[in-house]
This record gives structure tokens, sequence and C-alpha cells, in this order.
């Protein structure tokens, strides 16, 4: 049975919709665009990277980053963000949601612009920089999927609550959005005036790479420090949230001032109703309790290994777009263009995707998420997903003559992750769990997606060379090919089915009902196992 919620709690669960819940969205989301933005524009310039500070003299081909150097650019900012996100999320439940939510923002800024300042006496200098800033890049990162999730749950109402935290992440759309877009228009601003030379050239390789290339990587890094900057002022003007205020810290009637500003209502604190309330046993246990483990140890397993499993596929497609498309032949071979040309065109091809499969599928989720519910939603985007990807691998090699119909079927997995298992991921963990634990569930079953992240950029980055040794590029071992690669995926996402079996339905009841924050104690042992009384706290499948 639940007990009677605290007047100022009953009244953000059941708030209309106003203008601080479009505010809370634009300030959480704007830096959720610009966490998607520098994770992900690394993918347009390290085909640059390796012209400029790996091509030989007179090579058949321009230079590409060795292995070693690849993955470590390309995955080390995804260490980092699994470290931000643990660190971050322990520290939001004991700190305070707003207190931290400013330091990840000025460590994204200054880290940014650090990274377009990479600078080095020879190329492994100027790697070692790159990724020593890209790492703190990612920590920084790492604290704002905590962060945003867990304020954007406890700011919204029970009705929407999906919408609006579906609303927050669906800016990482945006933002790979606009890391392609911002390489396009660097790379056809440098290309302008200018005589483009492919490396192939009779007259000279090195005229394909004008010094004015260098800035090219280093402006596109640096874009990512302008949408946080932007953020700052308003992200520090939010007031603390209620449910932090009221719960951890126990400030009842500081819970009540802030939230009167919000929603223009005045409020009783209720001091005495909340010390009875957080002396209950139910908000006292911890997170290595065996109580824990009744109640939510199967919830953070679900969320934690679903995570993990739509990350291993979500960045191995996104990282290694260009890869991809390479193979099927939608870029032309290296050598016939210039550097700059060969940035403008792995843009244009990830802008397409962006637009075509990856932001609609965002949006449908924010649509549907509180009418069908987040279970469904995940459960069909890894069916769908699962489909598509042995759909595009089993029969590869027809793909490959026919690109249009490939690319269509490859924003399809795209849009099915979106709108499904990459966006519900991040909104469940933000639902499910106590206040006090919240963030720190949140930052763990982020940091699993994270872990899965960076099998499926280092993984992909060797499983996708050919098992041809001929057909490999330089230094890189023998791979198992896209095809196999994808049917890899394909077996991931099906995987992914499974785990959403443990994943509760939080559509349309109060972070409270869900946690079991306010059950009845009183209420017998026998009582709390039975049917009716584990739909709080454990994992059902709805049906």
């Amino acid at each position: 049975m639940a007990k009677s919620q605290l007047e100022v709690l009953s009244a953000l669960d059941n708030a209309k919709i106003q203008l601080y819940h479009f505010t809370a969205i634009v300030i959480a989301g704007m830096g959720f665009f610009t966490d998607a933005y520098d994770l992900f524009c690394i993918s347009v310039v390290t085909k640059l990277l390796g012209r400029i500070y790996y091509t030989l003299p007179n090579a058949p081909k321009p230079g590409i980053l060795p292995v070693q150097v690849s993955a470590a650019v390309t995955g080390v900012a995804l260490v980092g963000t699994l470290f931000g996100q643990l660190f971050f999320g322990w520290l939001g439940d004991k700190l305070g949601r707003k207190k931290v939510y400013g330091v990840t923002l000025l460590l994204m800024i200054f880290c940014s612009l650090a990274s377009g300042l990479s600078f080095g006496h020879h190329p492994r200098g100027t790697m070692a920089t790159l990724c020593f800033f890209r790492f703190w890049l990612g920590f920084g990162i790492g604290g704002d999927y905590p962060l945003s999730a867990t304020i954007m749950s406890e700011y919204a109402n029970k009705k929407t609550r999906g919408f609006f935290i579906a609303a927050v992440f669906a800016m990482q759309g945006f933002g790979i959005l606009t890391g392609g877009i911002v390489g396009l228009l660097v790379s056809a601003a440098f290309e302008h005036g200018i005589t483009v030379y492919p490396y192939n050239n009779n007259i000279n390789p090195g005229l394909s790479l004008p010094p004015r290339a260098d800035y090219v990587w280093r402006i596109i890094l640096m874009f990512g420090a302008v949408p946080a900057a932007m953020t700052y002022y308003w992200r520090m003007q939010m007031p603390e949230t209620a449910r932090y205020t009221a719960l951890i810290a126990k400030n009842a009637k500081q819970a009540a001032e802030d939230m009167a500003q919000v929603l223009n209502v005045e409020f009783d604190p209720e001091e005495a109703k909340l010390e009875k309330f957080v002396q209950e046993p139910s908000n006292q246990y911890g997170l290595f309790s065996k109580e824990f483990l009744h109640r939510h140890g199967l919830h953070l397993i679900g969320t934690a290994t679903c995570w993990f499993l739509i990350d291993i596929a979500f960045y191995s497609q996104n990282l290694f777009q260009k890869n991809i498309f390479t193979v099927i032949n939608w870029l032309p071979p290296a050598a016939t263009m210039s550097g700059i040309q060969e940035v403008y065109k792995i843009s244009r091809a990830q802008t397409l995707i962006a637009l075509c499969g990856t932001v609609p599928g965002y949006w449908y989720t924010m649509f549907f998420i509180d009418k069908i519910g987040r279970w469904v939603i995940q459960l069909q985007g890894f069916f769908f997903m699962s489909v598509f990807m042995f759909a595009l691998g089993l029969p590869f090699h027809h793909w490959t003559l026919h690109k249009v119909p490939f690319i269509i079927m490859y924003s399809l997995t795209f849009f099915f992750s979106n709108f499904g298992p990459n966006a519900t991921t991040f909104v469940v963990p933000a639902e499910i769990f106590p206040a006090r634990l919240r963030s720190t569930c949140h930052g763990i079953s982020a940091a699993a997606g994270k872990a899965g992240a960076i099998v499926g950029a280092f993984g992909f980055l060797y499983a996708s060379e050919s098992d041809n040794v001929s057909e490999d590029d330089a230094g890189y071992p023998k791979g198992i090919g896209v095809k196999y690669s994808l049917i890899v995926m394909g077996f991931v996402s099906l995987l992914g089915m499974g785990f959403t079996f443990l994943v509760p339905e939080a559509n349309g009841k109060s972070l409270e009902e869900m946690s079991g924050e306010n059950e009845d104690d009183t209420i017998d042992a026998a009582e709390e196992s039975t049917p009716d009384k584990q739909g709080a706290y454990n994992w059902t499948a709805p049906v």
C-alpha cells in the first residue's frame, strides 16, 4: 500500500505542462547536444588526421592512422565517459544535481578547445596530446548522462515524463547531425577558391593536402565548446530538484521555496511528514544492501545489460560509417580525393544518414513513449535492428552492387535504434531507482553502455577489416569483414530483446511508486511478495 506523497512532490507529479518544463529540456538538452557532437565529430576527421600525420613520401595511397593510434583517438573519449558516468553519477547523489552540473560543462568547454589546440614536435606527440584532452572531455561528458536524465525526471510530471526525458536525449541526434553539417561547412569554406588536387594527381601528391587542411580538424573539434558555453549561465540558474532537496538533503522548507518559484504556488513544507518519510526502512537501504538487491537488483542488471548491448551496435555503426560507405563504394577511393574533399564527402554521407534515420527515430520515441510505453519501444527496437542487420549482412555482396537500397536499410537500423533501445535505455534508469541512488544507478547503467561502446568501437575497428589480407588497410590485422560484423550485431540485438524482460514499465507512475519509496512498510512479508505488490519494485514484463 502506498503512503501519501509529500505535497510538493505530488504537485510536480500532477503539474500541467509549463514553461519551466521546456526550459529544463533546453538547458539539459543543449548539454546533451554538446555531448553527442563531441563524441561523434571525431569520425569526420580521423581520415584527415591520417593524411596529415602519417602519409609517407611517394606512397601510392594517402596515409591512415596506425591501428593503435586510430583505436586510441576514436575510443579514448568513450573510456573517459565511462569513468565520468560512474564518478559524477555518484557525486550527484552526494552533493546534489545542480552543484555537479556546472562542473561537467566547464570541463567539456575547456577540453573541446584544448583538443583543437593539440600540438607536438612529431605525430605521436600531437596524437598523445589529442588523446589526453579527449579523455578528459569524455570524463565531463560522462557526468552529463546521469545528471541530465535525473534532473529532467525529477522536474517532470508523471503523465509526460517519458516525453521530457526522451526530448533531452533526442538532442543527441541533433548533435550527431550538427557534427556532419559543421564538417560540410568547414571543409567547403577551406576548399573555396583553391585548385583541388586529388592524391593521385600527376604532379605532386602533396598538393592534395594544402597547409590550411590542418585548421579543418581543429575547428571541427573546437566547435563543441560553443553550445556548452551558451548553456552554462542558464544551467547555473536552475534550482536544485525538489526530490534531492527534500528526500536526500532533508530540507523540506528549501524544497517548498524552490518549487514555489517554479510552479508559482505556495507549499506547506510538511517537515514532520518528511522526517517520518525518510526514516522508513524503505528509504534508508544502500546500494550494496540485500534490500536493494531484492527490490532493484534485476532492474539494474536489466538496464545496464540492455544499454551495454545497444551501444555495441550504435557506436560501432556511428564511428565507422565511413568504413562501411567505402566498402559499398559510396565513398570514392581515398587516392581520388584531396584531404579536405574527403572530409566533405564523409560529412555529407553522415549528415544524410543522421537526417534520414537517426533524428526521426528520436522524435518517434518522444511522441510514442507515453502512449505505448518504454518496454514496447525497447523490445520492438531491438527486434527490428536485428532484422535489418541480418538483412544487410547475409546478402552483403548483393548490397555492394545496389547502393541506394543499402543506404535505406542501413538508415532503418539507426531509426529503430533511436525509436527503440538507444532512447529507452537512457530514460528508464532515471525513473525506477530511489532518489538517493537514482543518479548513481543511472551512472552505472550508462557506464555499462559505454563499456559496450568501447567494445563496439575497438571491436569493429578490427573486425570490419577484410578477411582478405590484400584488401586490409596497411598495419591492420585480418578481420572478419563488414558482412560478418553486421551479422554479429544482429545477434547482439537479439540478446538485447531477451534482457529487456528484466526492465519494468514506468509509464504513468510516479518516481516514488516505481522506486518503492512510498511503499507502506507495515505490510507483512507474505503480502509483499504477492503479484500485485511486485509491480512497484520487482521485475515485470507488461502483457
